[in-house]
Order: structure tokens, then C-alpha cells, then sequence
């Protein structure tokens, strides 16, 4: 059992989940007091007194991200992984989808279209030109282009043919890009996944204002609406334990009664009562407080109390057996055991 004290909640310009993240922890237990984390001084190896930090902003404050890895490294559990999630990106999700049997959209990785930073065209020597008309072939029209790492449908752009896609890649200057099919869908989902179990699937319409998309119904009934409901949770588990988010959402799109995952790299999703709803917003809160409330009572002191997905989990278990046997002793010959005499006849 870990000696730290205090479950923490990091945040930014969102106000009402924090609130009553800390209001509803305190409520139901004494043990860790919640509060709002407070910074003074970040010294390497200096351990805090949180048991639990829940992040929910350091993807755009990178002085947050490295005060999170060294917490972290000094046995706070980090609520999403800060590790994981500095590595992590859209195209990765996908592919790790792809493997894990979950649909996903067609999808092309572009480069840059202006060059970064302190490089030159020798910087690309290994890269080729496009094959343009074999992109548009295999994505088809329309088509979404988006940043490959990132969210908040920042320089999300929806293409109906190559003139505008081409007048829509001119604009991202150095942004690594998602091309990706557009899915024509039916209906369309957002899931939070909490402490890798619990599961809340929400109808959403992406194509509303911000305050009314979750302002939607399920369109699938009956026994198709039952099959769908509970496909969408075993793939929402899947790609949350295959990634090792503690707290994040899936979107999915349904096309031919298919969940296809459009995007699950949410590790600080929206949880604001104003867009998400009052039901949602209490589903989450109670959710998120449970989770960190267990997660310090199983802290263990001075270890890594972070999560870890299946991805990294196996990549480490398969190297496991390599580097034993290459550090593994020498057999010893063994001296042979002395021979009993045989014992005369009577």
C-alpha cells in the first residue's frame, strides 16, 4: 500500500467536472482526500503526495507532461498513462485496430506538405512522390483529411474531389496528415471507457453544434439495436486495454449495421454538463471517482502504478525470453554419484 495521501485532478479551462470529480471522491470516502492539484516546485525524483492524479490537460502544456512522467515515476498512478499518451497517435490506433479485429476506416498516412523545421529536400531522400491517383482509388469520395496526432476537430477538412482536396492539403503546412473514407453512416456513437471496464455508449450526431450533439437518438431497434449495443462494448474494451487508456471515448459510425471505430484517441474527452448532459455527466463522474478511488487504495509504494496496454504488455513479455536465455548461467557439469558396492552373493 502506497503512503501517498491525496487523489489530484489536473485540468484547464473546463470547470464543471473537476468539481464534482473532487466533490463526489471526498463524499464517498476519507481515505484520499481530492483536491485540485497544486504545483509549486518540480524537483527530478522528488516524489508528490497524490496516490492518483487524473489528467485532463497536459496535452497542451508540456511543463504539465513532464511534472506527470515524474510523479508517475515516483509511484503516482497517472490517469492516462503519460507515457503512453506523449507516444501515442490516430494512424497507430488505427493499425493496432486493424490487428485487433475492430473496423476501422480506410485510411493513408501523408507527410507533410511543407517541410519541418531545420530540414531540406535531402532530409527526404527516402521518400517518394505520391501516387495520387492510387490514394484517391483506394480512399474514394468524399473523403476526411485530418492531423494525424491531435483533436478538437482542429484542421479537420471533408473533401468531395481532388481540386478541393489538394486546396485543403495546401493549408496544413507542416501537420502529418489522416486521409481517410468518409463513412456513410446510420447511426453514430460516442463511448467513454473507464478504468478499462466500465462502458457508456451515447448517441451522438457530429454533424450538430457542439452543445447539441449529444442531443440524438439510436436509430437501430429490436435484436439488431441489442447485437449492436453489445458489439460496440466488446470492441470499445478491446482497443482500450490493446491502448492502456484508464479514461478515454470511442466514436463509432455505423454503416450496414457495422460499428466502424472512427476515432478512440480521447485521453481527455469531453466531460462537460452543458454539452454531454445531466445523465451522462453523472454516469462519468461516478465512474471516474470510483476508478481513481480504487486505483489509490491499490497503489503500491515507490512502483509503477501505471497502466499499460496489451501492445506494450506483449512487446515486453515477448522479449522477456530472449534476454533470459541470453544472461541465463552456464549449466554446471554435475560430479558424478560414487557407486554403491555391489553386494556378494550369500
Amino acid at each position: 500500500m502506497s503512503t501517498k495521501t491525496k487523489i489530484g485532478i489536473l485540468f484547464g479551462q473546463e470547470n464543471t467536472f473537476p468539481q464534482a470529480f473532487v466533490d463526489r471522491v471526498n463524499e464517498k470516502q476519507s481515505q484520499f482526500p481530492a483536491e485540485f492539484v497544486s504545483i509549486d516546485q518540480v524537483e527530478q525524483s522528488v516524489p508528490t503526495d497524490y496516490a492518483v492524479i487524473i489528467d485532463r490537460i497536459s496535452q497542451d502544456v508540456p511543463f504539465y507532461k513532464a511534472f506527470l512522467k515524474n510523479a508517475a515515476l515516483t509511484g503516482t498512478a497517472v490517469i492516462n498513462n503519460p507515457f503512453w499518451w506523449s507516444a501515442d497517435e490516430k494512424f497507430f490506433n488505427n493499425a493496432l485496430a486493424v490487428q485487433l479485429g475492430v473496423p476501422v476506416p480506410k485510411t493513408i498516412l501523408l507527410p507533410s506538405k511543407e517541410r519541418p523545421d531545420d530540414t531540406n529536400h535531402n532530409s527526404f531522400r527516402n521518400l517518394q512522390h505520391m501516387d495520387w491517383d492510387r490514394i484517391f482509388n483506394h480512399i474514394g469520395f468524399p473523403a476526411f483529411m485530418k492531423p494525424h496526432a491531435g483533436g478538437g476537430w482542429k484542421s479537420v477538412y471533408k473533401v468531395d474531389n481532388p481540386d478541393q482536396m489538394f486546396k485543403a492539403y495546401d493549408e496544413t503546412a507542416q501537420l502529418v496528415m489522416l486521409y481517410q473514407e468518409a463513412i456513410d453512416f446510420t447511426d453514430y456513437f460516442r463511448c467513454y471507457c473507464i478504468g478499462g471496464k466500465d462502458v457508456r455508449i451515447m448517441p451522438y450526431e457530429p454533424r450538430n453544434p457542439h452543445h447539441l450533439r449529444y442531443a440524438a437518438q439510436m436509430q437501430t431497434t429490436g435484436d439488431a439495436g441489442k447485437k449492436l449495443l453489445a458489439t460496440m462494448t466488446d470492441y470499445v474494451l478491446k482497443l482500450n486495454h490493446g491502448l492502456g487508456y484508464d479514461f478515454n471515448t470511442v466514436e463509432f459510425a455505423v454503416r450496414d449495421g457495422i460499428p466502424i471505430a472512427i476515432d478512440f484517441c480521447n485521453p481527455a474527452p469531453d466531460a462537460d454538463i452543458h454539452s454531454v448532459g445531466q445523465e451522462n455527466f453523472e454516469w462519468v463522474v461516478e465512474a471516474a471517482a470510483n476508478m481513481a478511488i480504487d486505483r489509490a487504495k491499490k497503489a503500491k509504494k515507490g512502483q509503477d502504478n501505471l497502466t499499460w496496454g496489451t501492445f506494450v504488455r506483449n512487446s515486453v513479455t515477448h522479449l522477456a525470453p530472449a534476454q533470459s536465455k541470453e544472461v541465463k548461467a552456464p549449466k554446471t557439469e554435475k560430479e558424478p554419484k560414487a557407486e554403491k558396492p555391489k553386494k556378494g552373493k550369500k
